[in-house]
């Protein structure tokens, strides 16, 4: 039996469905990442689970139990916000220890589970320290062991890093990730930033306007996208898809697989860029992006159909290559993903 199961969930604001019928399980000890756009649901999804929004339909078990109409406080889950939620005229050992508190639990049990959280989240210093006196990303770690200490069933991540500058974002997500290792917690972590998704999931779910367009492990999602909209939204820079009619050069490189009218994607990885204009596949240079260890190479190219198209190029050299070079693309012939006018795949191949 899963642990946590999803059955037809669904909810409703007036006449408007914005959770459409969702199944999903999510086992023990799994780290399952929500992902998609802004608006697409998951927050309001994760806020069902929590019990902080009434389901509108179908039902939420969790280990056997059927909490669809208990109170958050019932459901055995701890949720960490984006906002930290901290109480500002506590200390830090003050709002860890809240919910056990308020439990009455015994002092000497509060004192070693805020003790063990402390320590696993290198906050021991700072256990008289008011949340005025803490980085963001040190109160991140209050917010997070203030779930650890209550020892939850699951624990519900609502974009927790978003407040946090680049390098904090990189930091906690790795603490983040180091914590999960430790604790074997089943967890549900949602984010807009796919990035995140790729490096914490055991699983991510891809949602769009309320349903999931596809689930599985983050690198079956980049080699094997369902669709268009998840090969485009997993990965950075995101896939390369063009229309077959306005690139008729690139639908022939590909062969019978594009015969029918439809979109053709590629990795940026995937596209070689060469200086001259020797290729079957010929543009000029029109922005170069030098990131260091990376290099993003945007080609116009072509204007078979009255148009130009867009591709990105990451190369893992530097480039002596120039804005306005005339250039030819290799693309290898099994690095394509064929997409119908649907936009559902209906032939991918994966380096």
């Amino acid at each position: 039996m899963s642990y946590l199961q999803l059955k037809n969930v669904e909810k409703r604001y007036g006449d408007v469905r914005v959770i459409k019928g969702i199944d999903l399980t999510i086992e023990k000890g799994e780290f399952v990442v929500f992902v998609g756009p802004s608006g697409c649901g998951k927050s309001t999804l994760l806020r069902m689970i929590a019990g902080l929004n009434e389901v509108d339909g179908g039902s939420i078990e969790l280990d056997g139990r059927d909490i669809t109409s208990l109170p958050s406080s019932k459901r055995d889950l701890a949720m960490v916000f984006q906002s930290y939620a901290l109480y500002p005229h506590m200390t830090v050992a003050d709002n860890m220890s809240f919910a056990l508190r308020l439990a009455n639990v015994d002092k000497a049990v509060i004192k070693e589970k805020v003790g063990r959280a402390a320590e696993i989240l290198n906050l021991s210093q700072y256990l008289d320290r008011t949340p005025k006196d803490l980085s963001g990303g040190q109160r991140q770690r209050v917010a997070i062991g203030r779930a650890i200490v209550r020892a939850p069933k699951v624990f519900l991540f609502d974009e927790p890093l978003s407040n946090l500058d680049a390098a904090l974002r990189g930091e906690t997500r790795i603490e983040i990730a180091t914590l999960h290792r430790e604790l074997g917690a089943t967890t549900i972590y949602v984010t807009h930033d796919q990035v995140e998704a790729m490096t914490l999931a055991d699983r991510v779910v891809v949602l769009r306007d309320g349903e999931i367009e596809q689930a599985g492990a983050p690198l079956d999602l980049y080699d094997q996208p369902a669709n268009k909209f998840v090969a485009q939204f997993i990965g950075t820079p995101q896939m390369n898809v063009v229309d077959t009619a306005e690139l008729p050069t690139l639908r022939s490189a590909v062969g019978a697989a594009a015969a029918q009218q439809g979109f053709i994607g590629v990795r940026p990885e995937n596209v070689i860029v060469k200086p001259g204009s020797d290729g079957a596949l010929r543009g000029k240079v029109e922005l170069i992006e030098s990131l260091g260890s990376d290099t993003l190479i945007y080609t116009k190219v072509g204007a078979e159909a009255g148009k130009h198209v867009q591709l990105i190029s990451r190369q893992n050299t530097r480039t002596a290559l120039r804005p306005g070079d005339a250039v030819s693309l290799d693309i290898a012939p099994d690095s394509f993903h064929i997409f119908n006018r649907q936009g559902q795949a209906v032939a991918a191949h994966a380096q």
